[in-house]
Order: C-alpha cells, then sequence, then structure tokens
C-alpha cells in the first residue's frame, strides 16, 4: 500500500524535503506553496522554489492566497490524504484541515523546540549567539509550533555561521531524515513526546528596523547581527549619507570610542572590541571583498559611522 501525501512548503529550505518524499515509496498526491509574488519592480510573477521543483515533478500544484475556504477544504477530503507533512509552509492551518488525514499533520521545523517557536528561528539563534540548533520533526496542533516531537537533531553553530549556511545545512539534514520519521510513524514505532512549555521562545519575524548596526552593542553582538541576516535582510550601517551592507565579518582586538573608524583597515570601534569587515557591499553596487573596496573609497581615521 502506498500512503498518500500531501506536501506543503514554499521556500528553498523545503525543497530537499520535497525531493526526498517524490524519491521514496510514498505517494505526493499534492504539494501546497504561497502564490507567485511580484517582483521588486512589479514586472513579472516570482513563482516559490517548491512550485518550482514540483512542476519540474510533474506534481499537482495549489498555491491559494487563503487556505482556510471552503474549496481547499473540500479539495483535502477529497483527496483524503494519509498524513501531511508540512515545511515552511507561510499559512497558519485550522483545525479543520488538522482533522481531516488519519496520521495527522507533522511538521519540521528549524530549531530544538522549545526553543523558537515561530517565524526565524535559524535567524534567532544566530543573533543571540547560540552554540547549537538543529531540526525537531514534531506535531501540529493549533497553537504555533507547540505540538509533541517525534525527533530532534542537533548540529553545532560556529562563529562564522551564517542563516544561509545553517539552513542549507538543517535542510539537508531534514532530507535525510522524513522518510524514516514516516516510516516510525507508519509502522507504529513513532513516540511523540510533549515539550516544556514553560520553557519556550519565540523567534519573531525580522523586522527592517532590526537590520542597522548599532555601534554600541559589543562586537560579538553585532557579529551576530551579520551571521544572523545573512543572506537576508542583511545588516547594514550607513557612511557620508550612503547605506553599507555587511556580508562578512569578524571581531578585532582594537579598541576605541564606537562607532569611528579606528585604522586605515576600516576597523570600527564597537562598545567593546571593534569590527574587521571582510565583504562589504554599496548600495546599489556589487558585493566586494575588503581590499577592493578600500580602492574606491575615501575616509579618515577618527571618521564617524551613523
Amino acid at each position: 500500500m502506498r500512503y498518500k501525501i500531501i506536501f506543503m512548503g514554499t521556500p528553498q529550505f523545503s525543497v530537499p524535503i520535497l525531493e526526498s518524499l517524490a524519491k521514496s515509496s510514498y505517494q505526493i498526491s499534492c504539494v501546497y506553496t504561497q502564490p507567485p509574488k511580484k517582483s521588486k519592480r512589479g514586472q513579472k510573477l516570482n513563482i516559490s522554489p517548491i512550485q518550482s521543483k514540483a512542476e519540474n515533478l510533474k506534481l499537482v500544484i495549489r498555491n491559494p492566497n487563503n487556505l482556510n475556504t471552503e474549496e481547499e477544504l473540500k479539495f483535502f477530503k477529497e483527496v483524503n490524504p494519509d498524513i501531511v507533512v508540512v515545511v515552511a509552509y507561510g499559512q497558519l492551518i485550522s483545525k479543520k484541515f488538522l482533522d481531516i488525514p488519519t496520521k495527522g499533520f507533522i511538521n519540521i521545523h528549524a530549531s530544538l523546540l522549545p526553543k523558537w517557536r515561530g517565524a526565524a528561528p535559524i535567524q534567532r539563534a544566530i543573533i543571540n549567539l547560540d552554540k547549537q540548533t538543529g531540526v525537531s520533526i514534531m506535531r501540529i496542533k493549533e497553537e504555533l509550533d507547540s505540538g509533541p516531537v517525534m525527533k530532534k537533531i542537533k548540529i553545532d553553530i560556529n562563529s562564522s555561521d551564517t542563516s544561509g549556511i545553517i539552513s542549507e545545512k538543517l535542510s539537508k539534514i531534514s532530507s535525510e531524515h522524513i522518510v524514516g520519521a514516516l516510516d516510525d510513524i507508519f509502522n507504529k514505532k513513532d513516540k511523540f513526546i510533549d515539550q516544556d512549555h514553560d520553557n519556550s521562545t519565540y523567534a519573531k519575524k525580522i523586522k527592517k528596523n532590526e537590520s542597522k548596526v548599532n555601534w554600541v552593542e559589543n562586537a560579538q553582538n553585532i557579529i551576530g547581527k551579520i551571521n544572523g541576516l545573512n543572506p537576508d535582510p542583511g545588516a547594514w550601517f550607513e557612511y557620508k549619507n550612503t547605506r553599507y551592507k555587511i556580508w562578512k565579518a569578524s571581531v578585532f582586538d582594537k579598541t576605541g570610542v564606537a562607532g569611528t573608524i579606528l585604522d586605515n583597515n576600516f576597523i570600527i570601534g564597537c562598545k567593546d572590541k571593534s569590527i574587521k569587515i571582510t565583504e562589504i557591499q554599496k548600495e546599489g553596487k556589487n558585493k566586494l571583498l575588503l581590499e577592493d573596496f578600500l580602492l574606491g573609497i575615501n575616509f579618515k581615521i577618527g571618521d564617524i559611522i551613523e
């Protein structure tokens, strides 16, 4: 018997998991993803990475603006899936859907629950200077990311790891474990353990005003922000009324006034130590290594970074 799956996901993070399921013995009856979005200039619609992959795999695709309609509920009931796998879909799922599959809804969440429930778990873990993160395979309940967990897989966060790097690692790990997790569920070898709700923390969505660097913070905290917001939306500062995005940087031992340029290598002072930028991007330009950047900018030691 081939068990029927509905898969729900949207970003690139979800793609390797869908690929693993497509290669397995499970039948993917349908893929749900977010509808196409207009490009920044509004000239064309961009489909999600999951829709692109699902089209390539010749799978049935649905991308409603609003999942919780009678039309989608009717479709769900007609498919009558045995289980639904959700990986960063992007819409809340109401109880009337959760009750349809015989084995419920399974979610892959990119944190070690109950820590960092919510929209931006990878970014928040790095910004918070956590030493570890991972993925949790859990059962979905109505309250956000609160369901019991059947499996956690941990990885270390290195000092140079960005959100992009960690996202790739966790996506790969998830793709390697999802089929085994489903096998355990259908073979009744699964064990779901309730979360410790008293120790839950929430990873709120990243807001644009968070991405500006505050030089009065400790250097290590600034590095956490730079890494956590790389690649999107990116940590930035303003100098001479021009915005610059920092792609890579490290803590430097030189000390000086926070927010000032301390030497000819564009070292910038922080609350305790300083920041050494290694890759930077001027707004409207390509990213550059620091040595190339320094060839085209006029600055003086002691200049103030806004």
